[in-house]
């Protein structure tokens, strides 16, 4: 049984209840087909003995006159006519009843015979005060075992046929029914072989639980999708960046092993391995950082946040030169937000403003309402970005000046800052001059509930 596949199991368990409900209805019939046949028996005689009832009458000498309707024997009834001291007049008695049997008004009784038990019915049929006849209806008792002996007998012819309908009908019942399972197996084992992780499994009418056995399984395909994406993505930019800090990090112990003999050499040798270690420890957590972002691992944790204040704070705590950071804010700004990541958002924009302006320039932070969304700007007033190279500002490692970037500049702060953008539900814009500066905003809407996180 263990082996079998589902479907044989269904059709098996469908077979046995089916099989057990024949067995109840049978004992049913079996058990009700003895009553059923006596009542109908009783009817029968009391139907034929009130008919006969209508035929007969008493002369006024007391003679008995009988219609041309009465039937002495009618649909197996015997009809006999008896005088008031219970003398037979008319009729003739079953040779196998031999009961002397008392007469009884309008009550249907047995009584048993020399050959076996007979139905009684008696009505009075008076004439006069005190005259009168004896109408009594006798029918032999139906041979319920006979009865019983032929329905099981066409139990026994009808039930294998019906066990085999009942096989056949389970299992093509069951075989249509599991149709969709079997496509949903098909196309995820098409998946699996070919490793195509974008193709997703139709999802059939309805809401029963093959519908949503193929939404369950069309999330699944899709967050893996995501998670490999994401490995992918990491494994290329670690292997991209990471050899730039490990090939100066070879040199320069390669170059240490020749010619470091002076400590002058060996410190310059041991700081130029520091920086590229700082290096690639920025390099790894940022890395981490915005693949968190797109596995959905780092999930934005909305609350009912005061922006006016966060960005105020922030500005403040700014190391720069006092005058060159020019913040602009509306008071009680509120959004639904995470502190934690649109404090680094507001930070690597910032960063951005100075690292990419000219020298002792100045950084704007325009914080506001506008419409039903909520703005907020760094605008700074640096060497600006080229048009065509506006759209790829937002791609991983892109750097419009990699000159400029100084040692810690990977080119991952604006995907980031992106990234978290769409976190929030909102998402970044860009103007840019080239030669006056550029502007990247933030749009969050105004007014928002409790927000479902969006996934990446």
């Amino acid at each position: 049984m263990k082996r079998l596949s589902v479907k044989v199991k269904l059709a098996v368990w469908y077979v046995l209840l089916m099989a057990l409900m024949a067995a109840l209805l049978l004992g049913f019939l079996l058990g009700i087909s003895g009553s059923v046949s006596n009542q109908t028996a009783m009817n029968q005689l009391e139907q034929e003995v009130r008919t006969n009832l209508t035929q007969v009458s008493l002369a006024e000498d007391g003679s008995l006159q009988l219609g041309e309707g009465f039937r002495f024997y009618e649909n197996g009834v015997y009809t006999l006519v008896y005088s008031q001291g219970e003398a037979l007049l008319a009729g003739q008695v079953p040779v196998s009843f031999s009961a002397q049997e008392a007469f009884e008004n309008g009550l249907t009784r047995t009584a048993d015979g020399t050959g076996g038990r007979y139905y009684v019915l008696d009505f009075w049929v008076p004439s006069g005060w005190d005259g009168g006849v004896w109408v009594r209806g006798l029918l032999e008792a139906p041979d319920n075992p006979q009865a019983i002996a032929n329905l099981l007998l066409m139990a026994v012819v009808t039930m294998p046929l019906f066990i085999l309908l009942a096989a056949l009908g389970g299992y093509l019942i069951a075989r249509r029914a599991f149709r969709p399972l079997e496509q949903l197996t098909a196309t995820a084992d098409a998946i699996n072989e070919a490793a195509d992780l974008s193709r997703r499994v139709e999802v059939p009418p309805g809401s029963n639980e093959f519908t949503r056995l193929a939404a369950t399984l069309n999330q699944m395909f899709e967050r893996l999708e995501r998670s490999f994406e994401a490995e992918t993505q990491f494994t290329a930019d670690a292997s991209h960046e990471l050899r730039t800090p490990v090939s100066v990090i070879k040199s320069a112990c390669e170059y240490a092993e020749k010619y470091g003999d002076t400590p002058e050499e060996q410190r310059e040798t041991i700081a130029m391995i520091h920086r590229q270690a700082d290096r690639m420890s920025a390099l790894i957590g940022q890395l981490l950082s915005i693949t968190r972002l797109d596995q959905g691992t780092e999930k934005a944790r909305l609350t009912k946040l005061d922006l006016s204040g966060l960005v105020e704070g922030l500005c403040a705590d700014q190391p720069y030169e006092k005058g060159r950071l020019l913040p602009q804010v509306e008071e009680g700004v509120s959004v639904q937000g995470d502190a934690a990541l649109l404090t680094r958002l507001l930070q690597n924009l910032i960063d951005n403003g100075f690292k990419y302006g000219k020298p002792g320039g100045h950084v704007w932070v325009e914080l506001g309402r506008k419409g039903d969304e909520v703005r907020l700007t760094v605008r700074d007033d640096g060497v600006g970005i080229e048009k065509e190279a506006q759209e790829k500002v937002w791609q991983r490692f892109y750097q419009t000046d990699p000159s400029r970037t100084g040692a810690s500049g990977a080119g991952l702060g604006l995907s980031m800052v992106q990234k978290i953008a769409q976190l929030h539900g909102g998402h970044m814009t860009l103007e840019s001059v080239p030669g006056l500066g550029s502007a990247f905003t933030l749009h969050l809407p105004a007014g928002r509930g409790d927000p479902a996180e969006e996934k990446i």
